[in-house]
């Protein structure tokens, strides 16, 4: 599967990222396409022709809306960053993961089963200005390393709290254990901290099974590239 490079307005792709794959596989897959095809015609790219990166990470089990950035639109990378975002998200109940998604180790924290009703009240806290503390396991950087690192490492990770804000939290559909939501978040919103959040208020624990971004700003998965077939090995 390669990259439908045609596809770029202005220096940005829309790629519906596959589930298993970083944000950075897909520019690191990117960039070898492009030197590829350059090699293709005989010629050799230039430092800002190789130029790939993106408008907010995706982690690797979630999947949906990368916004690419290619050559010189790689200098307002920073400007998309700070957009508002809509995703979709499952979280299962009753337990937590140290990472706050499947990758981490799981544990048991209760059986109780909440009510719809009770988790739609719960669910209306965490709309407007809130605090929210980011994982730990995540790429922000703690005095230069990454917080990810230093948590794999077995450090001491402290991250202050921050404000962002939920515009909107809606439940879209709930069948214990499992809560799914449809949620616009400002920049910096972390998903699988909501979860987490959610999961403390009900008192059942609680992460983030499957997430899925559906639009930055404007931009919509529904005019993404999908990506089939894909193989970093390719």
């Amino acid at each position: 599967m390669q990259f439908d490079l045609s596809r770029a307005d202005n220096g940005l792709l829309l790629i519906d990222k596959p589930s298993g794959w970083t944000s950075f596989d897909i520019c690191a897959k990117l960039r070898g396409q492009i030197r590829h095809e350059y090699k293709l015609r005989g010629e050799k790219p230039t430092k800002r022709q190789l130029k790939v990166g993106h408008a907010g990470t995706l982690d690797p089990f979630a999947t949906g809306l990368l916004v690419i950035v290619l050559g010189d639109a790689t200098k307002r990378a920073g400007e998309f960053l700070k957009l508002d975002k809509e995703y979709e998200a499952t979280f299962r109940l009753g337990q937590t993961s140290t990472t706050g998604d499947p990758e981490g180790e799981l544990s048991d924290i209760s059986d109780a089963q909440p009510t719809r009703e009770e988790v739609e009240q719960v669910l209306q806290q965490f709309t407007g200005d809130i605090q929210q503390r980011p994982p730990i396991f995540s790429a922000l950087k703690i005095n230069g390393v990454r917080a990810y690192k230093l948590a794999r490492d077995g450090k001491e990770v402290e991250i202050p709290l921050r404000t962002i804000t939920i515009h909107s939290l809606d439940l879209i559909e709930y069948s214990y254990p499992e809560v799914k939501v449809r949620t616009h978040v400002s920049s910096g919103t972390y998903i699988r901290s909501l979860g987490v959040d959610i999961g403390k208020a009900l008192g059942t624990g609680a992460y983030c099974t499957e997430l899925r971004r559906t639009s930055i700003a404007e931009w919509q998965v529904s005019d993404a590239q999908v990506l089939t077939n894909f193989d970093m090995r390719d």
